[in-house]
């Protein structure tokens, strides 16, 4: 009985930690929370457009507690950017403007 040579052994050896190298990757990539689907919060689509900017100053309005000065200027600024044709950074305003609501909430 003829035994098999040494780069057929070495071969076969090499297969099989390929295939237990991809078991062991797609394991980890599979344990790993980021990498699976979550359906419990719905991505929500935003565009950089005088919409958006009305939609957020609209949402801004709807939360309830008094607003501070400097809120109130985040968004009279935001609304006034996008009004010009500013409307990213009218919209980073605005953005900041929910924060500082949801902040001293």
């Amino acid at each position: 009985m003829a035994t098999p040579c040494r780069a057929a052994v070495a071969r076969r050896i090499i297969r099989r930690m390929r295939v237990l190298f991809f078991l062991l990757v797609l394991a980890l990539l599979w344990s790993m929370p980021s990498v699976r689907l979550r359906a419990e919060a719905p991505l929500r689509v935003t565009s950089d457009s005088a919409a958006y900017c009305r939609e957020l100053a609209g949402r801004i309005a709807a939360l309830p507690a008094p607003r501070p000065a400097e809120e109130g200027r985040l968004v009279e600024e935001g609304l006034r950017l996008c009004d010009s044709g500013h409307v990213r950074t009218g919209i980073a305003r605005l953005r900041r403007a929910m924060r500082d609501a949801a902040r001293a909430e």
